[in-house]
């Protein structure tokens, strides 16, 4: 569907809809957009899904001072859009004579952004959003949002990949029954977001290893809030406490059924002994951006580092109260959601 949108709009038809989304964004039914502006210090959370971008998000929900809310999945969609529009200069020319310029898209697109953002859920004094492939845009988002700050969610493509199979996570393009094939897309889909994120710069981009979030909770996360430039609020290390209070989840999203549990350890290396030999031999040439993110592709298991105490602590009750938890996973996501025992990446 995706693709057909792309091949159905024309350069002609979106100038009488640019026009009309400018003179009208700003006006939200019901709801009052303080201050808010191309200029607000917006936060925005990637990378490749399954890596812990719902963790983030749902860590910074627990703060007083920021809503980030559900993935808006339409986010990605219109600056996917522009990229396609971009690199057909056929079509770019098109829009040009119908008197589109870049201004014009760049107007309607950070109006539409912010229009969704703040629409989509409770005022707060940091807005904050949550698409995982709005990172292949950072650059661009960058530059309409000059106050805007970035955190790039980092996993082993090793652990993201087993996932994304395991748990049938339909991303386009990426071939849930060839696990070769969907190494070699996390590989192309990280490559990018760690390019556009080091282009953004250190003082607006951040890049945080989910590893670590969850070996070290409150040292990484007093390093997030830091970057942001939001005050500490131990709320930040209690997410778990305040899921369908202050922080509402999707049920159709393939991570509800795990932020709602307190950190653990129990993702970190589930990965391991999954995939077939013949890929664990080919794993450094198969995902090279493994050891450019400064993992290890021979090591298994992997030495990831060790955990905080409390982490440790609460593995073991989340282990002792399986079935509660398995009883409260159940109560806040869809059936299909729900992760069930797959077997290993053999191809």
């Amino acid at each position: 569907m995706g693709g057909a949108l792309y091949i159905l709009i024309s350069a002609s038809a979106i100038s009488p809809i640019f026009d009309m989304v400018k003179s009208n964004i700003v006006i939200l039914p019901g709801r009052k957009i303080n201050n808010l502006s191309q200029y607000s210090p917006l936060i925005f959370i990637g990378g490749v899904p399954r890596s812990g971008t719902t963790l983030i998000r749902a860590m910074l929900d627990a703060h007083p001072a920021v809503r980030c809310g559900e993935e808006t999945r339409i986010i990605p969609r219109i600056l996917g859009l522009r990229t396609q529009w971009k690199k057909s200069q056929k079509e770019w020319n098109r829009l040009k004579e119908a008197g589109v310029t870049d201004e014009v898209i760049n107007d309607a697109i950070s109006s539409f952004i912010l229009q969704v953002i703040a629409g989509h859920g409770e005022p707060a004094e940091r807005l904050c959003n949550k698409d995982p492939f709005t990172m292949k845009s950072a650059e661009y988002l960058a530059q309409l949002f000059p106050n805007s700050k970035f955190l790039l969610m980092i996993r082993d493509g090793r652990a993201t990949v087993h996932s994304i199979i395991s748990r049938q996570v339909t991303i386009t393009g990426f071939d849930l029954n060839d696990p070769r094939q969907c190494l070699d897309k996390w590989n192309r889909a990280i490559k990018i977001m760690y390019e556009q994120c080091k282009a953004v710069g250190r003082k607006r981009c951040l890049m945080v290893y989910y590893e670590q979030l969850v070996l070290h909770p409150e040292q990484q996360l007093r390093r997030i809030l830091s970057f942001l430039d939001v005050p500490w609020n131990d709320r930040v290390l209690h997410h778990d406490k305040l899921i369908g209070k202050d922080i509402s989840l999707s049920k159709v999203e393939r991570s509800t059924d795990q932020v709602i549990k307190p950190v653990n350890l129990d993702a970190l290396t589930k990965w391991v002994g999954t995939f077939s030999e013949d890929i664990i031999q080919e794993m450094a040439s198969l995902a090279p951006m493994l050891a450019e993110l400064g993992y290890d592709p021979n090591a298994n298991p992997p030495k990831y580092g060790e955990p905080d105490p409390i982490v440790l602590k609460n593995t073991d009750e989340l282990h002792m109260n399986m079935k509660e938890w398995e009883r409260r996973a159940k109560e806040v996501v869809a059936p299909a959601v729900i992760a069930v025992p797959a077997p290993p990446l053999a191809r």
